[in-house]
């Protein structure tokens, strides 16, 4: 299959066979090769045997090897972009790191807000995560390239925070703080390495059932369907709807495919460990993009976003929603629409989810509690806000997967925007509780599983010692607590 590539030509013989772009061939062989370096990297550059400088160094490398296959000359922009990002750093100062261009990647604004965090903030003007993740001195460059451009998340990531990074490259992140849950003095213990190789199996097998699944189902589902002119004219309400949502639900084992796959590469390399649960059980989550039993069974819009590209909705939450003076919910999903790219499909779906965010919020607020009592009426609840949700997700996100104008209001039209007008009815009938910065009610609208993740993590994170650093490993951890208590 013949198309327009900058990067390598290599599998184009692979790529025809198999009748896929040659740029997707490409993706997922580097990804398998990632995932067999990950292997390697864990067993033969382990932090025990080798200094943190060799790692960062084969970590870059192989990382920028990866992006010169897949994108050729373009992965010139990786370095180009760290490069002028550690300039403004080092030569201008970090307190100016925060303008337009920044915005451009998740990595360097939420590297640039830890620092400026860390160095430009008093403690007791941030929040126990602000305090927790904020680095209290200058990365040198070669860590600030590992971090930008590892081999492990150059192509499809996930975002994680530059402590964790740091921590993991040190062989810090397996020594662990076990606590009390009513905040007493930890009990410091040491383990052995824990193995991520249950866990990379379980993610490798979920990776080819939603290959599957998207070389199979997918392709009989389009989402285009949904704007074909004699489906519109001939098919009822309930058929288009039903459509609706099992064409959208066939969109999603890919990006099931490409985060759960960068997870498994992530581990295998030893990254992306969270402790142990209350059974002694592994934790491989740190970093996890997705859960996709919360996903297809949510009863909310709220629970949907925050089980969907977490690692990007912890960083929406920590570099907008928290920093935000004004209505944060309206500047996060702008921002989210910048950051998604250009095409004007992607501002309708985000300024759609808007609404149906403000609008869930309010039903959920005024009655969810009549439902709540009795099991048997609960689960009637819980059914009809799941059907609720799944038409209104689809309905949301069908510009996200159509892009560009005319098609999305093609379908908006046909659907004579009926979604839109019952969202705006219900903010006129329904009282919406106003978010204020730093106020209970502004946590309270906060995504509850993020703040629940974002406290788990920093119960298990290890403190990052540097040699300007104030904070001593009891005050991290009380800082810690502090969290939990929130």
């Amino acid at each position: 299959m013949a198309t327009s590539t900058t990067g390598s030509t290599l599998l184009q013989p692979l790529s025809n066979a198999v009748r896929l772009p040659v740029d997707q061939v490409n993706f997922v062989v580097c990804q398998l090769f990632a995932l067999l370096a990950a292997i390697w990297f864990r067993t033969y550059l382990h932090s025990s045997k080798t200094s943190p400088f060799i790692r960062h160094v084969v970590a870059t490398l192989l990382g920028l090897y990866l992006a010169l296959f897949c994108f050729g000359w373009y992965a010139l922009h990786f370095v180009v972009q760290s490069g002028i990002s550690y300039y403004i750093m080092i030569i201008i100062g970090v307190e100016n790191m925060h303008n337009p261009m920044m915005i451009i990647t998740q990595k360097i604004t939420s590297l640039a807000f830890e620092i400026h965090d860390g160095m430009f903030r008093k403690n007791e003007d941030l929040t126990p995560s602000q305090r927790c993740l904020a680095v209290r001195r200058m990365p040198s460059l070669l860590e600030y390239l590992s971090y930008n451009c590892n081999f492990m998340g150059i192509l499809a990531g996930p975002l994680c925070s530059y402590k964790d990074y740091i921590t993991f490259i040190e062989g810090r992140s397996y020594q662990l703080q076990q606590s009390e849950a009513n905040g007493k003095e930890d009990t410091k213990y040491e383990q052995t390495d824990p193995s991520p190789n249950i866990a990379v199996a379980q993610k490798l097998l979920i990776c080819g059932l939603s290959l599957l699944f998207h070389m199979t189902i997918t392709k009989t589902l389009p989402v285009e369907y949904n704007i074909d002119d004699n489906f519109r004219a001939t098919a009822s309400w309930p058929v288009r709807f039903f459509y609706l949502y099992v064409s959208l639900m066939a969109a999603r084992p890919k990006y099931y495919f490409a985060w759960t796959l960068a997870d498994a590469i992530n581990n295998a390399a030893g990254f992306g460990f969270r402790g142990y649960d209350k059974n002694g059980v592994t934790r491989w989550d740190l970093i996890s993009n997705l859960r996709i039993q919360q996903i297809e069974f949510s009863t909310s819009f709220k629970m949907f976003l925050d089980n969907w590209n977490i690692q990007t909705a912890l960083w929406l939450k920590r570099v907008c929603y928290e920093r935000a003076t004004f209505s944060p919910t309206i500047q996060t999903f702008i921002l989210s629409a910048i950051w998604h790219g250009v095409y004007p499909g992607y501002y309708l779906t985000f300024l759609t989810g808007v609404l149906m965010t403000l609008a869930a919020r309010a039903i959920r607020n005024n009655i969810r509690h009549y439902f709540v009592e009795s099991p048997a009426v609960k689960l009637c609840y819980d059914i009809v806000t799941w059907m609720a949700t799944q038409a209104a997700i689809s309905y949301t996100v069908v510009p996200f997967v159509l892009l560009s104008v005319k098609p999305s209001f093609t379908f908006y039209s046909s659907c004579y925007f009926c979604l839109h007008i019952a969202s705006i009815l219900v903010l006129l009938v329904f009282p919406l509780k106003r978010t204020q910065k730093g106020s209970k009610k502004h946590e309270s609208v906060q995504p509850v599983w993020s703040r629940k993740l974002e406290e788990e993590s920093l119960l298990q994170k290890n403190h990052y010692s540097t040699t300007n650093n104030s904070f001593s490993q009891k005050q991290e951890i009380t800082c810690r607590y502090q969290a939990l208590k929130q």
